[in-house]
């Protein structure tokens, strides 16, 4: 039996607020090399948390380290760091390849044009690396501001919302060149809003929301987390009460709700057996299906049952 890897990144009982508004609570979890995906709701607080794991705000209580080393205030141990914000930070007029050139001469990169050329090769961008990037779709330009991000060949990159404006082609290789960058030794933070974006990416996940660690560890585990959840399925059919007094017999139903528009509000806590079971009822009464949809698969509604667990 091996030894898991030493932490790269501490988080230790980290805070922050501004004023009255909490946006970060009492959070705490360690990252080792690999990918690890920060999932949340917009707003739930990922932005602030890895401002704070790369030493651009301070926390307001608990302490961050990486290598062993506090990140607020270390420039020596930002040179070991490659930070994607989720806000574009390019000037249009700029070539792609002088844009990638000037972050690292900003990063006193030695061999600087051959590290721009690698950074640049890594990204598949070297057929438009002489356009202005105003020319540039928004995915191509994330890709090259991914080169100015690779281009001092950081240990740890942080990745704010990466696959923003991405087409499908784009996400098949940015996925394909993290998980080249992880094998290599590399430790990798991404954050997303979506919960399939991170599952195919990431080999561990932290989940945030109102601030605070809702649950963590590898997605299969978060996967069967989820699926113990209770659903609220809605169903429109042309006999609702009949409808209703077969499904509240079936195994796979909680409860049964009949709105005042006729919709049955179905609670299940196997939607898998529903979904099987509900098409046989209908058709043994003689009753027509008109709509079923699922009324909980936000994000957010998935984290508050995390949270209350």
């Amino acid at each position: 039996m091996t030894d898991a890897p030493e932490p790269v990144i501490r988080v230790d009982r980290v805070s922050r607020w501004f004023g009255s508004v909490v946006a970060v609570s009492d959070v705490s979890f360690d990252i080792r090399p690999g990918i690890t995906g920060l999932l949340g709701p917009n707003g739930a607080g990922k932005t602030t948390l890895l401002r704070m794991m790369t030493g651009l705000a301070a926390t307001s209580s608990g302490t961050v380290t990486a290598f062993g080393e506090a990140v607020r205030n270390n420039p020596p141990l930002y040179r070991r760091m490659g930070v994607m914000s989720e806000h574009e930070t390019v000037y249009g007029f700029m070539k792609g390849r002088e844009f990638v050139t000037m972050m690292g001469r900003l990063r006193n990169v030695p061999d600087l044009q051959n590290a721009v050329d690698r950074a640049i090769a890594l990204v598949d961008m070297a057929d438009a690396q002489h356009r202005p990037l105003d020319t540039y779709s928004r995915g191509m330009r994330q890709r090259m501001r991914l080169a100015a991000t690779l281009v001092h060949d950081p240990e740890i990159l942080v990745l704010d919302e990466p696959l923003n404006g991405a087409d499908p082609r784009q996400r098949v290789h940015f996925k394909h060149l993290l998980h080249t960058l992880a094998a290599e030794g590399r430790t990798i933070v991404l954050s997303s809003h979506i919960l399939e974006e991170v599952e195919q990416l990431a080999d561990t996940m932290l989940l945030i929301v109102n601030g605070k660690l809702a649950a963590s560890g590898g997605y299969r585990a978060i996967r069967a987390a989820l699926n113990q959840r209770p659903y609220h399925v809605r169903v429109m059919s042309d006999a609702p009460r009949r409808l209703a007094s077969a499904l509240v017999g079936l195994p796979s139903v909680d409860a049964v709700h009949v709105d005042p528009d006729g919709a049955l509000i179905v609670l299940s806590r196997n939607v898998l057996d529903l979904q099987v079971e509900l098409p046989k009822l209908a058709q043994a009464g003689s009753i027509r299906l008109h709509r079923v949809e699922p009324l909980d698969d936000s994000l957010e509604s998935v984290f508050g049952y995390l949270v209350e667990k």
